[in-house]
């Protein structure tokens, strides 16, 4: 009975001892935390979509909160008077950014660009782009698997099931980016949000010549040249058998959607044309 009792003191004594230097070691090499990174993390939305770069909401208050210069940080969920207000409370200055919006540059819908075959593998673009080149003569095409749906955390994504390809809703997008690095065939890209959701911009991705690429789908760029002849702003550039519009330079005037002749550059969210405009020339393949 007297060695039970010894050893529950012993090991008592070792464990009151154990805890105090568990105590004292805590508190010497404590780290002592910003209070201000509570609060800046109570002012960004929580979404946690790492649209921002890091990992989640905590990572950018701390970022916030540390960095001297925060012109580079940036929250594209609760984006300009979110970044305002953390730069007021933290008495730095936040940079002005323009509003973004995911675009899905690819028009190959089932009708534009026919099934050449059939994929009965997992239902995941990432997986069936490490597999194969696609169900259809265009390898640069949208694979409409939906990975860029599922990674949206606002749902702003979904799947037409009528054309196939991805649509984005932009009253819920807020341009974190998830999408974007989802797909793997890098058709989805963060452009300018226009008033009234204008938008002008070269919906293709493939790079293959001319005649390759209009075999594959009716819309395809071919990288024939005409649409950056025509621009007044030059905002287009041809490369690589594929013409882009920048959004920085492009004023919306539309007059390549009028010359490109395979119907490759599309807009959105303009009224009627007041004058019918000359109907494009019928696309030459090489």
């Amino acid at each position: 009975m007297g060695s039970l009792v010894t050893t529950v003191l012993v090991v008592s004594g070792l464990g009151a001892l154990l805890a105090l230097l568990l105590f004292l070691v805590a508190k010497k090499f404590r780290v002592e935390e910003d209070p201000r990174i509570d609060d800046v993390e109570k002012m960004l939305p929580g979404a946690n979509c790492g649209g921002c770069g890091f990992a989640g909401c905590r990572g950018m208050s701390e970022a916030l909160v540390k960095s001297d210069d925060i012109s580079s940080l940036y929250c594209p969920v609760g984006g300009g008077e979110c970044m305002k207000k953390i730069a007021a409370y933290l008495g730095k200055e936040a940079a002005e950014r323009e509003p973004m919006v995911a675009v899905v540059r690819c028009a190959g819908s089932c009708e534009n660009r026919p099934k050449t075959n059939r994929f009965d593998g997992a239902s995941s673009c990432l997986i069936a782009s490490s597999l194969y080149a696609g169900d259809t003569g265009c390898s640069f095409g949208c694979l409409g698997l939906g990975d860029c749906a599922t990674k949206c955390e606002f749902g702003a994504l979904s799947i037409n099931p009528a054309t196939g390809l991805p649509e984005v809703d932009e009253e819920k997008c807020t341009a974190c980016g998830a999408c974007v690095k989802a797909c793997p065939k890098h058709i989805i890209e963060l452009r300018k949000k226009a008033p009234k959701g204008r938008k002008v911009y070269v919906s293709c991705v493939n790079k293959d010549k001319g005649a390759v690429a209009r075999k594959a789908c009716k819309v395809a760029c071919i990288g024939c040249g005409k649409c950056a002849k025509v621009c007044p702003f030059e905002a287009i550039t041809v490369e690589n058998n594929l013409a882009y519009i920048d959004f920085a330079k492009c004023k919306m005037c539309r007059k390549c959607v009028v010359e490109c002749p395979t119907g490759a550059i599309v807009e959105f969210g303009f009224p009627p044309r007041k004058v019918a405009e000359v109907e494009p020339q019928t696309a030459k393949t090489e």
